[in-house]
């Protein structure tokens, strides 16, 4: 027995340890790539499955209906989604006020990407995140499966995607 419970504190410890403050974390390398996967480059603008005008990667602000079918290049959809991508880190950093892991900053910012700043913050995946129940941030994640209350599967493997990997940070 004392074995296994060493090695469980060692693992306790390593996760701790990679625990930094949000404000000196940026999306990394595989976060965006992860989120490219899901959300789908598509350089020409179309209605999403709920009927969104969305252009390049995920992108819905600066597009409207009157838009679909017009083409943008592959660079012409670089600027939209480092837009994109800051203003949901920034939602992030403003937002959560406990340690977190690459893998866990990496998945609230895709979250945050796709449902908004303003979803996050409003959102109890966040007010649990912050009260340290972090195997309970990671239950909310399936709740975010809907949009405009249409189930979609996409968003069920997505948000499972995003909380096994927010959940590689919580702690035993």
């Amino acid at each position: 027995m004392g074995a296994a419970t060493d090695a469980i504190k060692a693992t306790v410890a390593s996760v701790v340890a990679r625990r930094v403050a949000v404000a000196v974390l940026t999306v990394s390398a595989a976060g965006v790539t992860t989120l490219v996967s899901h959300e789908e480059q598509v350089n020409t603008v179309y209605l999403d499955p709920v009927k969104i005008p969305t252009v390049c990667v995920g992108h819905t602000r600066t597009v409207s209906k009157d838009m679909v079918g017009k083409y943008f290049t592959d660079e012409q959809c670089e600027d939209p989604l480092r837009q994109d991508l800051q203003v949901a880190e920034r939602a992030v950093k403003r937002n959560v006020t406990v340690p977190i892991t690459q893998e866990q900053y990496d998945s609230l910012v895709s979250f945050t990407f796709n449902v908004g700043a303003t979803n996050f913050q409003n959102s109890t995946l966040l007010q649990k995140l912050n009260a340290g129940d972090c195997m309970g941030a990671v239950k909310e994640f399936g709740r975010w499966i809907y949009a405009k209350g249409v189930k979609l599967r996409g968003l069920v493997r997505r948000r499972a995607d995003e909380a096994d990997n927010f959940a590689t940070g919580c702690s035993a």
